[in-house]
């Protein structure tokens, strides 16, 4: 096993992860699944492809803003910095998952379509505020903050809910 790959290292990166990722992909999937209005004859496939290529998206422009933005003008670009921006960024894919699984496997709960948006939308929001409660604790919030940061973040996915309400999608 290379240095590179060994498990106290793996635990190092991990103990100095940044969580935004998460939050923001997973209010990007709520999003997506709010704006994703009609679609076709295999609404469940196509919305499951445009959550997470969608996030794949947006992973593929927050990696290149941070390696032609910030990063550039800092240091030299080379694989290690590229490898390290990407898995960095990884957690605005990873939270497209959750719902584009939930879409999936709506069926086997007896949902319609529309039972599989709100199933997707609250998977999301679910995982917004648990990402936040996972940053809060990683970076040794109090409680008070924790439980602060949780409901600011359930608050937003509130409103995204609120969105498809007036939506009618």
């Amino acid at each position: 096993m290379s240095p590179a790959r060994s498990p106290a290292r793996r635990a190092a990166r991990r103990a100095h992860g940044d969580y935004t990722g998460g939050v923001y992909g997973s209010l990007l999937a709520a999003s997506v699944v709010i704006g994703a209005g009609t679609l076709g004859d295999f609404p469940r496939v196509e919305l499951v492809l445009l959550l997470l290529v969608t996030g794949v998206v947006f992973w593929i422009a927050h990696v290149h803003a941070q390696l032609f933005g910030a990063r550039l003008a800092r240091r030299p670009l080379n694989r290690r910095t590229v490898l390290h921006v990407c898995r960095d960024e990884w957690p605005i894919v990873e939270a497209a998952v959750p719902p584009a699984a939930a879409v999936a496997v709506s069926p086997l709960l007896g949902l319609g379509v529309q039972g599989a948006l709100w199933l997707a939308v609250s998977v999301a929001v679910a995982g917004q505020v648990g990402w936040s409660v996972a940053a809060a604790r990683h970076a040794g919030a109090s409680w008070r903050l924790v439980a602060a940061t949780a409901s600011v973040n359930l608050l937003i996915g509130l409103l995204i809910v609120a969105f498809k309400i007036v939506l009618k999608h």
